[in-house]
């Protein structure tokens, strides 16, 4: 029970296991009759009844000793034992009636003191009714000492052996010394809730309260909180308990982060009422719904023209462990194609989708090839594709973490441009039925080099499409995607869970949102609507500014923003600078006047114009030859010359590599 207390989880959360653990055995090994506390529930209520039992001729002599003024009253009058017997026996039966030796010495409290103050009243008055009817002699006042005598006996007795059962827990193992923060109602509950452990013991208790310091409350001093690094780092404590259940979850946090530094520990412990109604401060930190934070309503594309675009065809998905990708697999279950081929570089990201989403392929019928490769393995492709006889390809595959991307910039390249070019020559040579390309807004007049490296991919794919293939190329573009690896959201609640601070790039930085589900949707909608050479992209309302969007998940996880206007507040938002190759504001589209309406009111598809066959193909050599010698400055002037709106960045950037997949 004092682990549920402690954590509200009903796991151990304190403690060294490995130390707990010696404990354990060590006292599996002590002898049970050496430990109290693994006494037969049997023999302990026998125990104290025994001893309540003894108490009754005890006293009674002792109230006749203390009326007559003599240790020996016996030798100064004539004492009844009849008297004695009979309020011995009465006694007893009263004594089981009221269930006195049911009282728990761990939970000795006023409650019991009271239940052992009506009994010792009851004594009083069958003392009194005892000599009346049988006519036996006594005092007038021995009734009435005899009472008020057994009920200090029996309280005493209970405080001797409690204090006894305390020592033999102190002197038994080694108990883990702990600090209480907060010596309150709450601290000083779990103080005496922890003197009964045989694994930890109250060692001080801190109190931010100056009126409190230096004062002794259930004999554990309350010290001053500066205190605290300086035990911790002697070893005379070795954990802190914050029970303060009264602070609000942001003060609350901010302790925690606070006492963070210390060399030991730290737990908080939840109020009594959440931990009767089953939750803690802990579970207002939920999940938020990538839902809840767009601001327009979401759109629909649950339009028959999607299934029937892939039922019965062999649906090949590159990038399959992405965030796009995976979703891709989930949603062509539904459109009941003959065979989903999952192909991924990472062995882990293939492993998880793979997992994930055979048994649902196997309850539709749905062949689920997973593959391992690489889209810059031009044989590995071929293979692939003749093998599984594909006739369809969604191309997810591409490194798109920006600053990632932006100081690795010839991984950047060979992945999301030539990888691209090797996928979708691979499908125009088999002659397969489609291929659509997943892009991003970030294409549109790029200040990054990811940017850069998909908007050549599109000029890629266009080139292809225009050069008579009879393969339908196609390409989508969209904004942020709520979610997904590498996004806002999921980094916003991991700092968020910590306590804060939120952190923006910029407090202008605005961008357009979508959900993965919409996002995957859009992809397989490009596929039913293409006609070949096309450009889809999603209207997404107006785009949202970031700080919003931080302001929303912190609300949305029952906190408050702190700042100027409410200081009080649980999260800072602390803004850190646009990062290398980030904009302030995206664009969907090079030229507004290129859209095209399609079926769907809310897909629209744009006419742009593209590079030649001539200028595709000295680009895609000078990309060659840059790679094969590593020349970072070459590929960046490569970019900046084919790429409208993009200029080669003069600071140095941080040599690296990534490490990861094709997401």
């Amino acid at each position: 029970m004092l682990f549920h207390l402690l954590d509200g989880s009903g796991e151990r959360v304190i403690g060294d296991p490995g130390a707990s653990e010696g404990r354990n055995l060590a006292g599996m090994n002590r002898s049970k009759w050496t430990d109290p506390a693994g006494w037969p529930r049997w023999l302990k209520k026998a125990l104290v009844l025994g001893a309540d039992a003894l108490l009754i001729p005890v006293s009674l002599y002792m109230a006749f000793a203390l009326r007559i003024g003599t240790l020996m009253p016996h030798q100064y009058a004539q004492l009844s034992p009849t008297y004695f017997a009979i309020t011995f026996v009465v006694g007893i039966a009263v004594l089981w009636a009221m269930r006195l030796h049911r009282l728990k010495l761990h939970a000795f409290d006023m409650h019991a003191v009271a239940r052992i103050g009506a009994y010792a009243a009851t004594l009083t008055f069958l003392a009194i009714s005892v000599s009346y009817f049988f006519d036996l002699w006594a005092p007038r006042s021995v009734p009435l000492i005899f009472g008020a005598v057994y009920f200090l006996n029996a309280v005493a007795i209970r405080m001797i052996v409690l204090s006894g059962i305390t020592q033999i827990n102190r002197a038994v193992g080694s108990r883990v010394p702990v600090a209480i923060y907060g010596a309150g109602a709450a601290g000083t509950q779990l103080a005496n809730a922890l003197r009964q452990s045989r694994e930890l013991r109250p060692a001080i208790f801190v109190d931010d309260n100056p009126a409190l310091h230096g004062i002794i409350i259930g004999g554990v001093r309350v010290g001053r909180p500066d205190e605290l690094d300086k035990l911790a780092r002697a070893g005379q404590i070795e954990q802190v308990l914050i029970a303060i259940p009264s602070m609000t979850i942001g003060q609350r946090e901010r302790l925690t982060k606070t006492l963070e530094t210390l060399p030991c520990e730290v737990q908080s412990i939840p109020s009594y009422v959440d931990l009767v109604s089953g939750k803690s401060w802990v579970d207002d930190l939920r999940p938020v719904s990538p839902d809840e934070l767009l601001e327009r309503e979401k759109v629909d594309l649950d339009i028959p023209e999607v299934a029937k675009a892939y039922a019965g065809r062999s649906v090949m998905v590159t990038g399959a462990g992405g965030s796009i990708g995976s979703e891709l697999c989930r949603q062509l279950i539904d459109c009941r194609p003959s065979r989903i081929v999952l192909f991924e570089r990472s062995e882990f990201a293939l492993y998880e989708i793979e997992r994930t989403l055979r048994p649902s392929a196997e309850q539709a019928g749905i062949a689920l090839v997973a593959t391992l490769g690489s889209v810059i393995d031009r044989p590995s492709v071929d293979a692939v594709i003749e093998t599984e006889k594909v006739d369809i390809i969604l191309h997810a595959a591409a490194y798109k973490h920006v600053p990632l991307v932006e100081s690795n910039e010839l991984e950047g390249v060979r992945n999301n441009v030539l990888g691209t070019r090797t996928v979708a020559e691979a499908a125009r040579d088999a002659r397969i039925e489609r291929f659509i390309l997943v892009s991003t807004d970030k294409a549109v007049r790029p200040t990054n080099i990811m940017g850069a490296t998909k908007r050549l991919a599109e000029l890629i794919v266009q080139d292809i499409q225009g050069r008579g293939a009879v393969t339908r190329f196609s390409m989508v573009r969209f904004g942020n995607v709520l979610g997904s690896s590498g996004s806002v959201v999921p980094l916003f609640q991991q700092q968020i869970r910590r306590g804060g601070p939120v952190t923006v790039t910029h407090a202008d930085v605005t961008r357009y949102f979508m959900t993965i589900p919409e996002a995957a949707r859009l992809v397989l909608l490009a596929g039913a609507y293409s006609e070949g050479g096309d450009l889809f992209v999603l209207d997404m309302g107006s785009p949202v500014k970031i700080v919003d969007l931080a302001r929303r998940m912190i609300g949305l996880a029952n906190r408050t923003v702190r700042d100027e206007a409410n200081p009080d507040g649980d999260i800072e938002i602390v803004f850190t600078g646009l990062r290398p190759g980030e904009k302030l504001f995206e664009e969907l589209l090079i030229d507004d006047d290129s859209l095209i309406h399609t079926p769907h009111e809310k897909i629209l598809r744009a006419q742009e114009a593209g590079l030649s066959e001539i200028e595709i193909a000295a680009m895609t050599r000078q990309v060659d030859a840059a790679l094969a010698t590593r020349d970072r400055d070459a590929v960046r002037q490569i970019v900046c010359r084919f790429v409208d709106g993009y200029t080669a960045k003069d600071e140095p950037l941080a040599a690296g590599s990534i490490h990861g997949t094709t997401a």
